[in-house]
């Protein structure tokens, strides 16, 4: 109710299980039960999902609608579904509270969910459910003034390894020559040599070309570190290198930063509260953002584990693998812990768009990413959302891979910027 009657409509609300007050009030009011009244305001019949504690496998099946597009938990009321129900099951992530089959990163594979077996992951379905909702209640009660909602676009960027050869450290410079010539990788070897001595820039160094496209753009920009120990999944550079740390606050001068929690720390949330010190060490200020590395999220573990170390937005509600809407929703939402059964202060921003997921999921090209991209941004403009895109610094800098995934970045900036 919170997130559909404050958030979205900016209505003020109260709840009442006084038959008698409901039936004699003349405000707009909703009558969610299975009890009938002569004044019944708008009717939705209710399905078990809000009254019960704990967490059990409701059976779904999703029906096409020519209004609400997909829905679930159906009946033959006004409103043709529990629409606070379904928004909330989606929303709050319940069926990864379900046993469910991982990926090889030990994740909720997006095949698993709803949206992607019901072909609805691209768009925020919720948010269609809303702008449906809120026309039944224009149509009851035209009194009612509802909240203007403004667009908002915000580009993130991870930086799991911030050089692919500079400051590495005297052994793991000589490792990555002993690699480069085991595998005969000569070519390697040369860039490094040539790095390494300064005659040429580090394939992954594309900070000034960052900051020029966010000043040149006004973009509200936010980067992530990884500052975990070195691991398999977890190369970034160690968090007391001093060329590391200059980076940094070199970047957190001109833009908002956030946490890049480490694989490692998945499951330790000591490792988690170490790596979060470190930035704000590093920074000398709170750290408040966080974005899972991998995009891992296992519910409510690590939620729970990030409200724990003071963190009061995360942008990991998306897929790694996947671009769409994982939560079926646009807008930024405080996360509703379903095991405490309560509503917390750690607001999640949902993002849609990741550079990686368009070059290896969709098989895009640099010519063909921006006819990935446009349709999902158009469905958050639609709804006046919070567009939330996600790209690296190895994939924007001079690897020969990614040649020409620099205009890519400034194609999917000048979208999200036209009106």
């Amino acid at each position: 109710m919170n997130i559909i009657l404050k958030d979205v409509f900016g209505l003020d609300y109260v709840i009442t299980q006084n038959p008698v007050q409901f039936e004699q009030s003349e405000v707009p009011k909703i009558n969610y039960s299975v009890q009938k009244f002569t004044r019944d305001g708008i009717k939705i019949s209710p399905v078990t999902l809000l009254f019960e504690y704990g967490i059990k496998d409701h059976l779904i099946e999703v029906n096409n609608h020519k209004d609400y597009n997909k829905l679930f938990f159906k009946s033959h009321s006004e409103i043709p579904f529990d629409i606070l129900a379904a928004s909330f099951w989606l929303i709050t992530r319940y069926e990864e509270y379900l046993p469910f089959k991982q990926d090889k990163y030990n994740r909720f594979d997006v095949k698993n969910s709803l949206a992607f077996q019901y072909d609805f992951i691209e768009i925020p379905l919720v948010n269609l459910w809303l702008e449906q909702f809120k026309k039944v209640l224009s149509v009851k009660y035209p009194e009612i003034k509802f909240k203007e909602h403004q667009f908002s676009y915000i580009s993130t960027v991870d930086i799991d390894n911030a050089y692919k050869f500079k400051f590495k450290g005297i052994m793991r410079e000589a490792g990555g020559y002993l690699k480069s010539l085991l595998t005969r990788n000569f070519k390697e070897i040369k860039e490094r040599t040539a790095v390494v001595l300064n005659n040429k820039p580090d394939p992954f160094d594309s900070y000034d070309f960052l900051l020029d496209v966010q000043k040149r753009y006004n973009l509200n920009v936010l980067y992530f570190f990884l500052l975990g120990d070195y691991g398999v999944n977890d190369k970034n550079h160690p968090a007391n290198n001093k060329d590391f740390q200059v980076l940094i606050k070199h970047l957190a001068d001109y833009a908002k930063i956030g946490i890049h929690p480490s694989y490692r720390s998945n499951n330790d949330l000591n490792q988690l509260k170490v790596e979060v010190n470190r930035l704000a060490n590093i920074t000398h200020r709170d750290i408040k953002n966080s974005r899972q590395h991998f995009a891992i999220l296992k519910f409510p573990e690590t939620y729970q584990a990030l409200l724990q170390t003071g963190i009061i937005n995360d942008y990991s509600m998306g897929y790694g693998n996947y671009n769409g809407f994982r939560a079926s929703f646009c807008i930024p939402y405080n996360w509703y812990d379903l095991d405490a059964e309560q509503e917390t202060p750690l607001v999640i921003h949902p993002f849609c768009i990741i550079e990686t997921t368009l070059k290896f999921t969709n098989k895009a090209t640099d010519q063909t990413a921006i006819q990935f991209a446009k349709p999902i941004i158009d469905e958050v403009k639609k709804y006046k959302g919070e567009l939330v895109t996600t790209i690296h610094n190895d994939t924007m800098g001079s690897v020969s891979e990614w040649k020409g995934w620099k205009e890519v970045y400034e194609q999917i900036v000048k979208e999200a910027l036209s009106k």
